[in-house]
This record gives C-alpha cells, sequence and structure tokens, in this order.
C-alpha cells in the first residue's frame, strides 16, 4: 500500500465532509434529536428509580451515555444515503470505473462518517452536562469509550452501506434505518437498566451490541472503570471488520449502468 491509495482515501474523506457542510440542516437535525431524547426522558423519568446502582446517580446521569451511543447509531444508520446520492447523480458509477482501490474509497467514506459522529457524540456529552448531568471524566476510560463507540460507528456505517448498494433507494434505506434502530434501542439499555427490564427482553438486551458499546460509556462516565478489553472491545473489532469488509466487497462488485 502507497501513498496514492492513502491519497484516494483522503479525497473521499474530505469530498464527504464537504458534502456534509453543505446540508446544515442534517447536522443540525442529528444534534436536536438527541437533545429532545434528552429533554423528554430525563425529565419525565428524573424520579426514576435505578435498582442495583450506586446512590447519587440520578436518571440524567444514567441517560447522557446511553443517548451518545444512540446518537452514533442514528447517524451511522444513515451513512449509505450518500452511495445511494453518488448512484443517482451517476458519480458512483465513475469512480468505480477507475482504477481507484475499492477498500480506499470504503474507508475514506466511513472515516469522514466516523470523525463526525465521534464529535457529534461529544457535543451531545456537553449538552448532557449543560443539563445538569454528573459524570466523571478520566483519560484512560474516556479512550475507551472513543474508541467503542468508533468500532460501533465503522460497523454500522459498513452495514448501512452494504444496504444502500443492494437497495439503491432512498425509500428502501428509510425502511432499514426504521427497522433496525428503533428494535435496537428499545431492546438494549440505552434507556433502562438490564436488570429493571422483563426477563427476556433482559437476554436479548445482553446480546444487543448497542448495549455494549452504552455499557462501556457507562462505565467510563459513570465509575471511571475500564472493563476487559475480550469483553467490551474485541467483540466490537469483529463486527466492525466483518462489517466493513462486507461492504467493500459489495462495493468492488457492483455494477451501475
Amino acid at each position: 500500500m502507497n501513498s496514492h491509495h492513502f491519497s484516494i482515501a483522503l479525497a473521499v474523506f474530505k469530498r464527504t465532509w464537504i458534502k456534509t457542510i453543505r446540508r446544515p440542516v442534517a447536522l443540525t437535525f442529528s444534534l436536536v434529536q438527541p437533545l429532545m431524547w434528552m429533554l423528554f426522558f430525563g425529565f419525565l423519568f428524573q424520579r426514576y428509580t435505578l435498582n442495583d446502582l450506586p446512590k447519587g446517580i440520578r436518571y440524567l446521569d444514567f441517560l447522557v451515555p446511553g443517548i451518545c451511543s444512540m446518537t452514533v447509531l442514528f447517524g451511522a444508520s444513515q451513512s449509505g444515503i450518500e452511495f445511494i446520492r453518488d448512484m443517482q447523480n451517476q458519480f458512483l458509477g465513475r469512480v468505480l470505473s477507475t482504477p481507484a482501490s475499492k477498500v480506499m474509497i470504503t474507508a475514506g467514506k466511513i472515516s469522514a462518517d466516523i470523525s463526525r459522529l465521534i464529535i457529534q457524540a461529544l457535543l451531545v456529552l456537553l449538552l448532557g452536562l449543560a443539563l445538569g448531568a454528573k459524570l466523571k471524566f478520566s483519560i484512560g476510560p474516556l479512550l475507551h469509550m472513543v474508541v467503542s463507540l468508533l468500532l460501533f460507528g465503522i460497523a454500522f456505517c459498513s452495514l448501512s452501506c452494504w444496504i444502500a448498494l443492494k437497495a439503491r433507494s432512498q425509500e428502501n434505506m428509510a425502511t432499514f434505518v426504521h427497522i433496525v434502530n428503533m428494535p435496537l434501542l428499545f431492546t438494549s439499555t440505552a434507556l433502562v437498566p438490564s436488570k429493571q427490564m422483563p426477563e427476556w427482553l433482559a437476554t436479548v438486551a445482553q446480546y444487543n451490541p448497542l448495549s455494549l458499546v452504552v455499557n462501556n460509556c457507562r462505565a467510563a462516565l459513570l465509575f471511571a472503570e475500564t472493563p476487559l478489553l475480550k469483553y467490551s472491545i474485541l467483540p466490537l473489532i469483529i463486527m466492525a471488520t466483518i462489517l466493513f469488509i462486507l461492504a467493500t466487497v459489495t462495493l468492488r462488485s457492483t455494477q451501475l449502468n
């Protein structure tokens, strides 16, 4: 791999960011939506009793890590829409007809989306602090949290891109976003502790990748702890790697007229 390959990824990275900046409505909505969730749920359930957690942790404190993770999920699930727009204006077809590395095209696009999502998640964290959330900050656990969000974002950006390359229409993508996001959110620990769920739902939440990321974020922000890497990071690495390869292979085999 030489500098030419990285220049391809960098060019795609810059183009993706430029297109994002030119659509401020999408950026604004992606920040307003988590803020609304924090406002509505945080204050609606402010008297919600959290069992099996140390005293002094309020529902808003508990909620902020979940909203940060949700921000990455919702943003990543829409990553593939740009591929569909590029198909419709025939830009993607022209790019695929060049000898440019498909791995670098995918990497550049997803890297741009991930950098934006991590920034948005950190902004959501600041919004939570502004609303009164009491959180702990320690460098090691915070890095662990960011890596968790990054890997989770890569996985779902890759999944979204794969779906987009197969679906080839924004309507089908919208269906995917709703079918995936809502079940993942409401069967995870983002909004409710697993010990206060029905037994069957707690079992589902245990294997939900969103729960894994949320739990990593809570360990960092509520307890300043770093869970064991083989349980907290390794599954995310495997998921991100598999889905990135799937998206890249699909892009390489895509034929556009």
